[in-house]
């Protein structure tokens, strides 16, 4: 079993992921929508290829985050994590005698 310390990090690395990966997310988009600009503006030009380089970078850095965020996340089986004790319809000194 995990110690505390090792899930409290293991959550914070999770969390660092979250944000990086929206930060990436971003600058993908900044970078599509330059790179476009650019495109339509001046087809060719140095500025167009490296707005072109720079969303490719963004796409790549946000593509590793999200591997490396699903190989973190625990696998879900669809049941609870914790199992309560079965109930019992009625205590044993209540049953009906």
């Amino acid at each position: 079993m995990a110690s505390k310390t090792e899930r409290i990090q293991f959550l914070r690395a999770v969390r660092q992921l979250h944000r990086v990966r929206s930060f990436y997310a971003a600058g993908a988009l900044l970078w599509a929508g330059s790179s476009a600009w650019t495109g339509w503006q001046a087809p060719g030009s140095r500025q167009m290829w490296v707005s072109v380089l720079l969303l490719a970078l963004f796409t790549a850095l946000l593509l590793t985050a999200d591997l490396s965020l699903r190989r973190l996340t625990a696998p879900t089986t669809g049941r609870p994590a914790h199992h309560a004790a079965p109930r019992k319809t009625a205590h044993p000194r209540h049953a009906p005698a």
